[in-house]
């Protein structure tokens, strides 16, 4: 089952909370509401959604939030809320990152499209993490010739040249490309290159030994 996207509401105001909860709950997002940042970072928080923060808070600001969010927590979008005169933090935290930034007073709407924006983005870099995960699965199931193979076809040379660079025949290569994919699931030459480019960066892993 899919999970269930999750909006992370943290502001030290109850108020403000509890108004942004009833909001977005009556628009049928799942919330969770935080009283601070820390208690958020200690929070098991899920891998789909958005956090929705508001920029000044004791303790820990919401710039500071959004930094350790980026190097220990779930990579979700931020929403930084901000309030008059604190737009050059909420420019720094877009340049840190963050999704969107609404200055207050916001109505309903700008924070609901800016929320839905955010699950979207979030449901996307998960699904894209889950592709790079079953392609490298794929790659690993490959034998190191077939390795040698890919790596030569990735780097655009036919056949006979491939051949001739591993000393085996153009009909051996043919068999080792068809294996590879099939192994790969890649209808083309052009989706293989695209699914090995999404996992190594551009460049390849090295050939597994086996």
């Amino acid at each position: 089952m899919a999970a269930t996207p999750l909006v992370h509401v943290v502001d030290d105001d109850d108020a403000v909370r509890d108004s942004l909860a009833v909001m977005l709950e009556s628009a049928g997002f799942a919330v969770r509401t935080y009283g601070s940042a820390t208690a958020l970072l200690a929070a098991t928080m899920g891998t789909i959604g958005c956090v929705v923060t508001d920029v000044r808070m004791p303790e820990m600001d919401g710039l500071e939030l959004q930094r350790r969010l980026a190097e220990t927590g779930p990579p979700l979008p931020v929403i930084v809320m901000t309030g008059h005169g604190d737009v050059p933090i909420a420019v720094e935290a877009m340049r840190a990152g963050a999704a969107d930034f609404l200055e207050k007073p916001f109505d309903d709407e700008q924070l609901l499209a800016s929320v839905r924006r955010a699950i979207a983005a979030s449901e996307r870099a998960r699904d894209e993490t889950e592709a790079a995960a079953d392609i490298a699965a794929r790659l690993t199931s490959l034998t190191p010739k077939e390795r040698e193979v890919l790596d030569k076809l990735v780097q655009g040379l036919p056949n006979k040249t491939i051949a001739y660079d591993l000393g085996s025949s153009p009909r051996t290569v043919e068999v080792h490309r068809a294996r590879v994919m099939e192994k790969m699931g890649a209808r083309s030459l052009p989706e293989l290159v695209r699914m090995t480019i999404t996992v190594s960066g551009g460049g390849l892993a090295k050939p597994s030994r086996r």
